[in-house]
């Protein structure tokens, strides 16, 4: 007779150890996966109901925005909303004013940040780090306590009615050279230490070294400070009076009258000015993504 294999099913033999546990564990780790990504989802429709609303608003007469209940999608389409918003006010100019600004403020905070990160991080000298921890807590003290003092320096230097007072007050940021230091410390110090000894000095390694190295939390830096002055309001609003200057946020304030207020020309508005920052955000989402990941922020 053959004797039968050891590895026979034998009846009321026991399962083998673990087999039994393991589809109860991939139950749990589904229906785990399966909340998250609802709970996800749920956040995501918060977020986006307010853009529904604005884009569905920019589509209706003045009287409909505020219907109760709200009409998600109107009887009426007046797709002319987005032609006669060019004729009632210099909408170019006021896109060009908040591009040229939020670009150039861009450049300045991620030259100026990138570089003092360096020195933060690469740089041994007495008093670095104390330094740096009284740089950073300057983000805690709020633009209100500050408001006032800064607008009677740049009324003093003459520089109110101009674009040089919110470009010079806005192209330093403290958390712009944090959250580069905290990229550049997880670069390796020996990186560095092996250009010195090649003769390279620290503008160089800062160069040629740290900048390539640098390129996603350079991305998030450029994006959050072109998101922050492109949607910044109070600042040109403080400092800018002449009608030529004004940015997009300045300018949707023209439909706010003294006793009520276009909100379907301000809606209109509102899409056309949210419209740069989705399509550079779009480009820019993965290496903002990385950058955020790689500096140590949650």
């Amino acid at each position: 007779m053959t004797a039968l294999p050891d590895t026979a099913a034998r009846p009321g033999a026991a399962p083998a150890p673990g087999a039994g546990g393991a589809a109860p564990r991939r139950g749990r780790s589904t229906l785990r996966r399966a909340l998250a990504y609802a709970g996800l989802s749920v956040v995501t429709v918060l977020v986006l109901v307010p853009f529904a609303w604005m884009l569905s608003s920019s589509l209706k007469r003045d009287n409909q925005v505020f219907t109760v209940p709200i009409q998600w999608i109107p009887q009426e389409l007046r797709w002319s909303n987005f032609i006669e918003i060019w004729e009632r006010i210099p909408l170019l100019t006021y896109l060009g004013n908040s591009a040229f600004l939020s670009v150039v403020i861009t450049l300045l905070q991620v030259l100026t940040g990138s570089f003092a990160a360096y020195g933060f991080s690469k740089v041994r000298f007495p008093g670095r780090d104390a330094l740096f921890l009284a740089y950073i807590a300057t983000i805690a003290v709020p633009w209100q306590a500050y408001m006032v003092p800064q607008y009677i320096m740049m009324q003093q230097a003459e520089l109110t009615d101009t674009y040089w007072s919110i470009i010079l007050l806005q192209a330093f940021g403290a958390f712009g050279v944090f959250l580069m230091r905290q990229y550049y410390m997880s670069i390796p110090d020996d990186l560095c230490e092996a250009a010195r000894i090649d003769g390279l000095s620290e503008y160089g390694i800062y160069w040629r070294i740290m900048l390539p190295l640098s390129k996603p939390a350079l991305a998030s830096l450029a994006l959050l400070t072109f998101v922050n002055t492109w949607n910044d309001y109070m600042g040109p609003f403080i400092y800018l009076t002449s009608n030529e200057l004004w940015t997009i946020q300045l300018g949707l304030r023209s439909f706010v009258g003294q006793y009520d207020a276009e909100y379907a020309m301000i809606m209109t508005g509102a899409v056309l000015s949210v419209l740069p920052i989705m399509v550079i955000f779009l480009f820019g989402q993965r290496y903002f993504i990385r950058g955020i990941a790689t500096s140590g922020l949650k």
